[in-house]
């Protein structure tokens, strides 16, 4: 049996859904801290065990009987790393015969501007010396955040202002991740120990704004703006700091080349090539 924490999120779901196509629904199992929110998945087989990272009773409890177990990142970002050594603790108390975490992929952690994303890396460090068998999903930026990423009102104004110089990112769709960390779990033999989790090229904004321009119709440009300015932009326009700093710093590593590696992993999951930026973006704007 495949538990699948954080299920009831877009990546989770996305896992799971993959799942569900590979195998029968009594395989898998979904870690859920609100019953609720997960009742679609019980309705649809899914063996749905409630328990929070905070919780470990709560977490040995739900990996009973489970032999292999996908880590989602958690979302409480000062609390992440501690969650996770619960988790990854409650999985060896419980026998489980391996875990896997679903980290980024950052082409130089040690020089990253964003600094949330340390907490990943220092899980993959726990990870690894679990004494477990381990996989880390290396995830690229999700093609997802451009639609917030380059704003709502984008095709009124016709500009994108963002920070990122001339950086480019192998942007991929969260939905082809999930598939493709899902196809790896299932196998037979455990999979590997690390896969960068990357589309197949990599796009610069300039790009992006090439695809939005192609796609409505509507001439949409991209211009790099200075990383104080927008974040104070941002603040202005009632964004929180926290929040402002944070897009900022993903920018930041944008603009440094952090995001711009290509790997051939994810197609190679897949079985097929991901999506590409002209498809993602039209299925993301719904065009």
């Amino acid at each position: 049996m495949i538990l699948v924490t954080g299920a009831t999120g877009h990546l989770g779901r996305s896992v799971i859904d993959q799942l569900l196509k590979i195998g029968p629904a009594g395989g898998v199992a979904a870690l859920a801290r609100d019953e609720g929110r997960a009742a679609d998945l019980r309705d649809r087989g899914v063996d749905v065990r409630i328990g929070e990272y905070d919780d470990r009773s709560s977490l040995e409890r739900a990996m009973h009987g489970v032999e292999r177990v996908l880590l989602i990142a958690g979302t409480d970002e000062e609390r992440r790393v501690q969650q996770h050594q619960q988790v990854v603790d409650a999985a060896r108390a419980a026998g489980v015969q391996g875990v896997a975490y679903t980290g980024r992929t950052l082409k130089d952690p040690s020089t990253m501007a964003n600094v949330l994303m340390d907490g990943h890396f220092r899980t993959e460090e726990l990870v690894r010396a679990s004494g477990l068998p381990f996989t880390i999903f290396r995830n690229v930026l999700y093609m997802d955040t451009l639609p917030r990423f380059v704003g709502e009102r984008v095709f009124e104004t016709g500009t994108i202002a963002l920070p990122a110089g001339e950086g480019r990112v192998a942007f991929a769709l969260r939905r082809e991740m999930g598939e493709a960390m899902a196809n790896a779990l299932a196998a037979d033999v455990w999979p590997r120990e690390l896969y960068h989790l990357t589309g197949g090229v990599a796009a610069s904004f300039d790009d992006v704004a090439a695809e939005l321009t192609r796609l409505s119709g509507r001439q949409v440009t991209y211009r790099p703006t200075e990383a104080g300015a927008f974040a104070a932009q941002m603040v202005e326009r009632g964004v929180p700091e926290v929040v402002a700093r944070r897009t900022v710093g993903f920018m930041t590593d944008i603009a440094n080349g952090q995001e711009d590696e290509v790997s051939p992993d994810l197609a190679q999951l897949l079985g097929r090539a991901p999506a590409t930026l002209h498809t993602g973006l039209k299925e993301l704007f719904g065009m």
